[in-house]
């Protein structure tokens, strides 16, 4: 019988991490047979300090012993006190379903960051610069470089490093890792990531050089939409290089005043504005021991941070792909057109021959307009506009540091140059691709993509709204609406952790919770006589800390997301509760179901809510507002009892049952009419539970009935959208969920796949036939909102879900459900316990069901079948299949539990 290994080990969801902070890490494998029915039962765990002890099997930092459990995710650290730069080697042994021991696993490791503060000893440099920046002309990038010694026999030199702003670091000319745009985003005022490399091979007997380039970033460039915004005026560097030697010798390279400072080639740099490089001023070896820097100036130093300093847990931004122009179109008076063939977030790399002073200038835009023309009305104050200056000779390479944007299309202009190659740099937090989903439908299948893709684009350090315009923010009520989506496509669960700490950050006093995150301070206003600051608070938005963190637990099985951050939940429910004692939330503006369509004449609408509602939303600000501050509640309740909190977990139950109470009566007749009558009233009111039981079947049956007249037709906006699909087909109405998945007129999803969409648009009628363009203040084309269907599509045309029993992935419920003229459905899903896969075809009038269940792993199977015909698993009657239990039928399926391996069954379909 195959031996069960234990495989993917990661530390904190990361894989070999360096400078972690977490005094306690949790680790995790999956457990690897390919054979029906495998399973742990006990593992032992080693951790040494080399990798010669972890060979003898010895664990002179922990050596766990065989321990009795499934558990294969989240096994904390138990061994000796582990100190700053500490490496520690892992590896783990596993016992299977007979008892049987399993080999040994590969060897992981991480190491440990600067645990204290006072373990830094570098001072902050940089060079300071009075100019105020403007959108055509930003800030110039620092330089910085300095030449260092190094000894004999070097054993292992890590550095430590970061910025308020951005930074690249070098180390005798290489650069040092892979990552973009680090740090990355943080509210400075409250703590700043730093990263750790190892450049032991980059370090070189005798004379070596440091240098770093500094761009302005989020700290000091234009980030958000309130124009010029900033944490800092200058970005600054810190840099600690720590050697140990073989004689066991240190010796430690720090930013100080002996740096050097200079301008170069990058004039100007910004993350919005795009990026100016005039070759002309280029300085070759700037970064080598050789370089003569007599005309550089002396850094100045910078004031002390006050900040926490912290590890970057998560996952980095990094170049993941490179793409070839789809076309390059010239125009008529000398404009070139390229096209990229997909709407992405980066930037371009072009080889190119022009003359020396010659200006070659590079527009981004998403979308052309109708004549073909390159369109950016929508992106607001964003230039998104790249520049180079020709050094003249032999071909040259153009690629921006400090900027990124959202486009397909790009326009090149200018004389005296000549293109000769462009290269798309696709850019984005590299997280793991975790799900896959092809179906017999080629325009569900491009929708599938253009969610995929739109995920990628915003998903830079924290999940953005767009990538485009001048906002780019980590807009709460897109996220939490979109969360369990993106944990199919990728995974998310450190991005998501390092998130939910900015949410956290960004809170107020008063307990409310922010719009977005990391938060910037605009413009204050009165609530409730008192003052808050704009996008504060609002419903649906500033709910997300408690959305997201359950919706992480539901993925992952992490509690340690929902204790971390559960006081900061208690004071957000607390200040709605201050609010509004009589369970009934009142305040406007609110946001309400943003981007939804009008189910009626707006005037018949303003004319009967007033003040509640408004072009964005014509479900009634209180009716949503109040559904979420019992949402919330309920969840909240839910949390508690995962954490044993039994008191806490009443009080809230309570507090929902208070609310719901409100809701019923205020807005809900005895015929189950809602206030407002809007699908997203309807749907919100059904899956968070706030009916009486005997108004679910009236109410359910009113919302068929609105989709139905309207013509088969969502009118939903991006929190209703969210509800709907689930609502509906938990309750017996799937054909009509896979009938709004497959429209092709506006509004639908597939409207805009047929007008050649390769993202999802932040509005259905982003652009039209009829209408053409939006309003450009609001129209960005890559906007992750109303890709929310994901999730459905992963859990109901691929079939691959979660049992709703237990968190994570341990035991799965296996459901595709077959409509909308679909014939074939392929899916698959890396969890955190291993690799899901569905595959059903029809054949003849019988479904074929493939499914394969990691080890470890078991699954409930819904298979379709026709009543009192016989199921097979491959040849033989599926009941007295190995490893398969017959539990009944429902719904029109066989239901069977199964264990982990490879199955087949066929049906009568």
């Amino acid at each position: 019988m195959e031996l069960l290994t234990a495989g993917r080990l990661r530390t904190e969801y990361l894989d070999d991490p360096l400078g972690i902070d977490s005094a306690a890490p949790r680790l995790g494998w999956i457990a690897l047979a390919d054979r029906r029915g495998a399973k742990q039962t006990a593992y032992r765990l080693l951790v040494a300090t080399s990798i010669e002890l972890l060979d003898r099997d010895e664990g002179n930092l922990w050596d766990s012993g065989r321990v009795a459990s499934e558990e294969s995710q989240h096994i904390a650290y138990e061994g000796l006190e582990l100190v700053s730069g500490q490496l520690a080697y892992w590896k783990v042994r596993l016992w299977d379903e007979v008892g049987n021991a399993g080999n040994w696993s590969g060897t992981a490791w991480w190491s440990m960051g600067l645990l204290e503060r006072d373990q830094w000893q570098g001072q902050w440099i940089g060079w300071k610069n009075d100019h105020k920046p403007t959108k055509e002309q930003p800030k110039p990038s620092i330089y910085l470089r300095r030449g260092f010694q190094v000894g004999k026999g070097v054993k292992r030199a890590t550095a430590y490093a970061t910025a308020l702003g951005l930074y690249r670091l070098y180390l005798n000319g290489r650069r040092v890792g892979s990552d973009v745009f680090s740090p990355e985003w943080t509210d400075y005022h409250v703590r700043t990531q730093y990263q750790t490399y190892d450049v032991t091979g980059l370090l070189e007997e005798g004379d070596n050089a440091a240098g770093a380039i500094l761009g302005q970033g989020w700290y000091a460039g234009y980030i958000g939409m309130y124009g010029y915004q900033k944490y800092g005026m200058d970005p600054s560097f810190l840099l600690q290089l720590n050697i140990e030697y073989e004689d066991g010798t240190t010796d430690r390279l720090m930013t100080d005043g002996d740096w050097k400072a200079s301008h170069g080639p990058i004039v100007s740099s910004d993350l919005q504005m795009g990026e100016t490089i005039d070759a002309r001023k280029e300085m070759p070896g700037w970064n080598i021991q050789s370089f003569d820097d007599s005309s550089w100036t002396p850094v100045d130093i910078m004031y002390d941070y006050r900040g926490w300093l912290v590890s970057q847990m998560s996952r980095t931004i990094r170049v993941t792909e490179r793409r070839q122009p789809a076309e390059i179109r010239p125009l008529p008076d000398g404009r070139v057109i390229i096209d990229m063939g997909q709407n992405m977030a980066g930037w371009i790399a072009v080889t190119l021959t022009g003359e020396a002073g010659a200006r070659c200038t590079f527009r981004f835009g998403e979308v052309l307009d109708d004549s073909g023309q390159l369109y950016t009305d929508n992106l607001r104050l964003a230039r998104q506009t790249d520049t180079y200056v020709c050094k003249g000779g032999e071909e040259e390479t153009f690629e921006p540091s400090f900027t990124y944007h959202g486009f397909r299309y790009v326009e090149a202009s200018g004389t005296g140059f000549a293109i000769k190659s462009v290269t798309g740099i696709v850019v984005h937090s590299d997280l793991p691709m975790t799900g896959e989903l092809e179906t017999s439908n080629p325009l569900v299948n491009q929708l599938i993509s253009n969610i995929r893709w739109t995920q990628r684009a915003n998903f830079m350090s924290v999940p953005t709204d767009c990538p485009q315009r001048d906002e780019r923010h980590g807009w709460t009520g897109d996220a939490q609406i979109f969360a369990s989506t993106a944990a199919y496509n990728m995974d998310v669960a450190a991005f998501f952790a390092k998130w939910l700490v900015d949410l956290e950050d960004a809170q107020q006093p008063t307990g409310a919770f922010t719009d977005f995150a990391p938060f910037i301070f605009g413009p204050k206003t009165e609530f409730d006589n008192d003052f808050t600051y704009t996008h504060t608070a609002s419903s649906g938005w500033a709910d997300a800390p408690i959305i997201v963190a359950w919706s992480m637990y539901e993925t992952y099985g992490d509690k340690k997301i929902l204790s971390k951050h559960y006081e900061a939940m208690k004071k957000w429910v607390a200040f709605n509760w201050r609010q509004f004692p009589d369970g009934i939330r009142r305040d406007v503006p609110q946001y309400g179901d943003w981007l939804s369509v009008n189910e009626r004449p707006f005037d018949e609408v303003i004319a009967e809510f007033g003040r509640m509602v408004s072009h964005h939303s014509t479900t009634p600000y209180d009716i949503f507002s109040t559904a979420y501050m019992a949402f919330n509640a309920k969840l909240l309740s839910d949390i508690a009892g995962v954490l044993g909190k039994k008191e806490d977990s009443e009080l809230y139950a309570g507090r929902f049952a208070a609310i719901r109470k409100s809701f019923i009566e205020h807005f809900v007749d005895e015929q189950g009419h809602i206030k407002g009558d809007t699908q997203t009233a309807y749907a919100m009111a059904l899956e968070m539970d706030l009916l009486p039981e005997q108004l679910r079947p009236i109410v359910l049956e009113r919302l068929v009935s609105k989709i139905e007249q309207a013509g088969d037709m969502a009118t939903t906006g991006f929190h209703g959208t969210k509800f709907l699909m689930s609502v509906l087909t938990k309750n017996g109405h799937e054909a009509l969920a896979y009938r709004l998945l497959l429209r092709e007129s506006y509004p639908s999803w597939l409207y805009s796949v047929n007008q050649g969409a390769t993202t999802i648009w932040e509005r259905w009628d982003g652009w039209t036939k009829e209408g053409g363009f939006q309003d450009p203040g609001m129209n960005s084309f890559s906007h992750f909102a109303f890709g929310s269907v994901g999730e459905w599509l992963y859990r109901n045309a691929g079939g691959i879900g979660r049992d709703p029993s237990e968190p994570g992935y341990r035991k799965l419920l296996i459901r595709p459900r077959i409509r909308g003229g679909l014939t074939s459905a392929r899916c698959s899903y890396d969890s955190l316990y291993g690799l899901v896969k569905t595959d059903w075809k029809l054949v003849n009038g019988e479904l074929h069901l493939g499914i394969t269940v990691p080890a470890n792993v078991s699954a409930t199977v819904y298979v379709p079948s026709v009543e009192g015909s016989d199921v097979l698993e491959v040849a033989s009657p599926a009941a007295a299949a190995k490893d398969v239990e017959l539990l009944g039928r429902e719904d029109g399926c066989c239901v069977y539990r199964i264990g982990s391996g490879r199955y087949c069954f066929i049906s009568v379909y």
